[in-house]
């Protein structure tokens, strides 16, 4: 089947359930038609999601499976995890909601290594207690990365904005030590690749911020710029990737300035999410790119303040779903034309025929 017409496997990891989670994913999915387009599969407890549907006044019928193989393509399928009551305190987390946010991330991502669903949607956790717990990383990015085997880049995304990080989740005095110039011309290689296959942007435009206060002015206030950005930007321009900047934080993040780029690479976490989430905040989804498989998340996080009072808004998680849907498509249709494309120059050198090499005419 072509992947226009696949209809695609949602995996959906449900985070915390004493936060917003479980309300986000039942309040995206409430459209019967939903199915249409592609098949969610919730890795959470059908009792939890039963409780938590009364409570927000929500309809959803579940199918409920034992794994991801038993999905079916016309309904909300659950692979229920665990089958007794769950203790819901809603506003706070427990070890037992923090244990059930491990679990389901942890079924959810065999699910999705497996082939057994296409694409992981994730809802938003608690870092800091799922460590406390035996979680060994700050954040979803660094347990794929050891579960895929692959650095990835965290990569926020709109239709019109799109921002990556060179750090992750480190103190900002560690910010500085952790740059250097093969890896930020790894990650904008990286960057530049993702751009290509999965948002099907030909030659993407990629704009770098600067590390310190107006990029170092001339040095005057760090050399970060001058010794490490500036020399790693130009060696890729060089190399035929469209790479600008390094740009002042402090006035890119104007329309008349991001909107010249396809994407921006920020030296740290809040440099770049700080203007994203002011600008793109309902819409923003968190993307894990460079990964061998398609992750997405929304851009916000537990949200205990709301917990339980049916006001949280799911545009986020929505979008997350959709825009993790687009990207497989657009890779599996950029594979297959990379595919086809070799095809004839695999079949001319089996029959001993060197495509590089002019070819004798015949009268």
């Amino acid at each position: 089947m072509s992947a226009k017409h696949h209809k695609v496997r949602v995996g959906i990891s449900i985070g915390d359930f004493n936060g917003i989670g479980p309300e986000i994913i039942m309040k995206s999915l409430k459209d019967k038609a939903i199915t249409e387009f592609f098949t969610p599969i919730i890795f959470g407890s059908g009792k939890l999601f039963t409780y938590q549907k009364n409570i927000f006044k929500l309809q959803h019928n579940f199918n409920y499976i034992t794994e991801a193989t038993q999905a079916v393509g016309d309904k909300i399928n659950m692979v229920n995890l665990i089958k007794e009551n769950v203790n819901v305190d809603l506003g706070k987390p427990t070890e037992e909601s923090t244990k059930m946010a491990i679990d389901s991330l942890q079924a959810a991502t065999e699910a999705l290594m497996k082939g057994e669903i296409d694409v992981l949607v994730t809802a938003p956790i608690n870092k800091d207690e799922m460590m406390k717990h035996g979680f060994a990383h700050a954040g979803h990015t660094g347990y794929l990365e050891e579960k895929f085997g692959k650095k990835g880049l965290m990569f926020l995304v709109t239709d019109d904005l799109k921002v990556a990080v060179s750090t992750h989740h480190i103190p900002i005095a560690q910010v500085a030590e952790s740059i250097s110039k093969e890896k930020i011309k790894k990650q904008i290689k990286m960057l530049n690749q993702c751009l290509i296959e999965d948002f099907q942007i030909p030659r993407p435009k990629i704009a770098v911020l600067g590390l310190n206060p107006h990029s170092g002015d001339g040095g005057v206030i760090g050399k970060e710029e001058i010794e490490i950005i500036s020399p790693a930007i130009k060696e890729l321009f060089d190399n035929g990737v469209l790479t600008f900047g390094p740009f002042p934080a402090d006035s890119f993040f104007q329309p008349v300035k991001y909107k010249n780029f396809d994407a921006v690479l920020a030296m740290y976490h809040d440099q770049g999410l700080a203007p994203f989430k002011t600008l793109a905040y309902e819409e923003g989804v968190n993307y894990t790119a460079g990964l061998p498989f398609i992750r997405t998340s929304p851009d916000h996080g537990v949200a205990y303040d709301i917990a339980g009072q049916n006001i949280a808004d799911e545009t986020s998680f929505t979008e997350a779903i959709f825009t993790a849907i687009k990207i497989f498509k657009n890779r599996k249709e950029y594979n297959d034309l990379m595919t086809n494309r070799m095809q004839p120059r695999k079949n001319a050198a089996a029959n001993g025929v060197d495509e590089d090499l002019p070819q004798e005419k015949h009268s």
